[in-house]
Formats: structure tokens, sequence, C-alpha cells
């Protein structure tokens, strides 16, 4: 068993999170962050990509707790109104609570613990809120060995939380955004802050500190998926640095992960951005009596699309809304499937897209 060892507050010192190592990938990962940026923009409705990028974060950043499911099976939840199990509530739970995030930061540009701890109460739906129990320890899943005790008590749990927001919300060490985010992350899992609902509210953080830093102007970048394939690794230099107090590993990690990340998501932008396109001249060649942007807008927001969606967004009737879809699967452009009573229209091109890491 490793022994408590006492969780520093913030900040670390800084010779050991400026390294040489640690500013050459910064450069490379801020420039990855840049253009994705400046990309995102380039796309008509931002919803398009906000919709798609935050489903596939939310099936990623679960899949890290052992919670699986697919993209389809998602889809179709958030689409009919059938039963759906407890891990694609889960997933769907956590897709809340990054626009519950969005919707906050919009509103008033930073984060207050209420606000974290609503966002954790989201994904797992309890309210037990800040640990208040001595006991909590990490254990590793195949052996049962304690790996990790984060503080026990409430009162130094709330110490360090508040300590955690003053570097979130204000950088008052003047290090850069990117490598701040690397320590706030540490230093959010290592506080353990909740029973339940720790890894996943830590990775909504990061998106959000992005986008309060002016560094993204909506959440499409997720490091979940890398972290998935590199999770051993993940895992190994979190523990690096709680028993060592080495930080360049554990930073480089999380700077690589931004630009590997950042790098995916501008391919995978543009691919829809060109899909988009081939959509838009496909509908007005072959169906110009129904070609409407709103329309093929819609289909990208909503890949599972149905008559109730369309009706909603055109204002059309539902045997207007009917044809139109049946239309356009006619042509190529979608492809519908029964899923209980309901016929739902899919946009399998852009499925594609979207499971493609």
């Amino acid at each position: 068993m490793y022994p408590i060892k006492k969780l520093e507050k913030l900040p670390p010192k800084r010779e050991k999170v400026e390294t040489l190592a640690i500013l050459r990938q910064l450069s490379k990962s801020s420039n990855s962050l840049g253009e994705l940026k400046g990309i995102a923009k380039t796309i008509p409705n931002q919803a398009m990509l906000i919709n798609a990028v935050v489903l596939q974060e939310a099936k990623d950043s679960s899949e890290i707790e052992n919670i699986i499911t697919t993209q389809d099976e998602l889809y179709e939840a958030l689409t009919t109104n059938s039963k759906c199990t407890s891990e694609i509530k889960e997933v769907i739970n956590y897709r809340s609570a990054i626009f519950l995030g969005q919707d906050m930061i919009q509103k008033q540009g930073f984060l207050r613990l209420k606000d974290i701890e609503e966002l954790q109460n989201t994904i797992v739906e309890n309210n037990a809120g800040i640990r208040n129990m001595p006991g909590t320890a990490l254990k590793n899943d195949k052996t049962g060995e304690i790996v990790y005790t984060p503080p026990q008590e409430k009162n130094e749990i709330l110490d360090l939380l508040s300590n955690f927001l003053e570097y979130y919300n204000l950088n008052q060490n003047d290090i850069s955004p990117l490598i701040n985010l690397a320590i706030l992350h540490y230093q959010f899992e290592s506080i353990h802050p909740f029973y339940d609902g720790n890894g996943r509210t830590g990775r909504i953080l990061n998106i959000l500190y992005l986008i309060i830093n002016g560094l993204l102007e909506i959440p499409i970048l997720y490091l979940s998926s890398y972290i998935n394939e590199n999770k051993a690794e993940y895992y190994r230099l979190l523990h690096t640095v709680n028993t060592a107090d080495e930080w360049e590993e554990w930073i480089l990690y999380m700077l690589k992960a931004i630009e590997e990340t950042a790098n995916k998501t501008i391919i995978k932008i543009n691919l829809i951005k060109e899909l988009l396109n081939n959509t838009i001249k496909i509908a007005q060649e072959n169906a110009s009596k129904i070609y409407r942007k709103e329309l093929i807008e819609l289909l990208f927001e909503q890949p599972y699309s149905k008559i109730d969606f369309v009706v909603n967004r055109l204002g059309v009737e539902r045997k207007s809304g009917s044809r139109y879809l049946k239309k356009l699967e006619e042509i190529g452009i979608l492809e519908s499937k029964k899923i209980g009573r309901e016929t739902i229209y899919v946009n399998t091109k852009l499925i594609e897209i979207l499971k493609n890491r």
C-alpha cells in the first residue's frame, strides 16, 4: 500500500513545469489549437460541430470509466422515445453536463464550487456533493491494491478546491494556459472531491477552461479518445506526479494529447465541410423542389432525424416533412430505419466520419 501523501496547493514550482521540453511541445500544441479555433469558425452552423463532437466525447469519456456504448445506440436514444440502458443514460447525462457547463461559462465567464457540484450531479444523478466521510481510496482494478489515497477530511477538500478555483478562474502565475490545464487536471483528479464522477467532471472542466481562456469559442476539443488509447500511461503519470513531484512527463502527455486531438478534429471538420457541400450540391441538383439550406443543416445537426425535427425546424406540415425525408432517401442522402414504431432517417456518411477517430 502506498503511504498517504499530503496534496500540496497550487502552484507547483515553476522550474518543474516550464522545462525546455515542455516549452517546445507547448509551441506545437498551441499552433494546433489555434488552427482548430480558426477552422471551426468556417462551419456555417456551429451547432453541427458541437452536437457531433460533444456526443463523441460523452461516449469516449464514459468509456474511460468502463461505461461502454455505441454511437448508433446513443443517437437512437436521443431521437426516439425507446427505453435506454443505464450505460446509455449515463453517457447522455454526461452530454447534458457539457452543455450545462457551456451555458454557465457563456453567462458568467467563470465557475464556482456550486457549479462544479451541479455538473457532477448532472453526470451521476446523485446530490451527495463533496465527500464528507473518510475511507475513500483508489484501487487497482485487477489486484485490489490501493494506489492512491486522496485527501480525507472535508475541510481539507474544500480548502484545496478553493485554491483550485483561484487558479482555474484567474491564471495567477502567468504560466501558459495549456500548461496550467495539465496542472489543474492533475490537481482536480488528485483532490477527488466526489464519491463518483470525478474523472468525467474533470474532463468537462478541461474544455471549459479552454473556453474561459479564449483558446476555443465552442466546446469541440476533448482529450478522452487520446486518454482511452493511452490509458495506462495516463494513470502512471498521474501517480508519478503524486509520489515523486515530477511534472515534466505528465505535462508533456497532456500537451501532446491537445496537439494530436486538435489535429484529428481539424481533419474531421474538413471532412464534415466537404460532405456538407457535396450534400447541398446533390440536393440542389436532384431535389430542387424541396431544397432548403435549413433542411440540409438539420441533417448535420441531427444525423438521426425524423419528421418531428423537420416540422419543428422548417415550420411545415407533417405530410411535407415526410415527403422531404423520403425524397432525400431516394437520392441517396439518407437511409431510413425502423426503431420501434418510428421511422428514423440516418445521415450515414456523416455517422461514418464521426465514428472514425
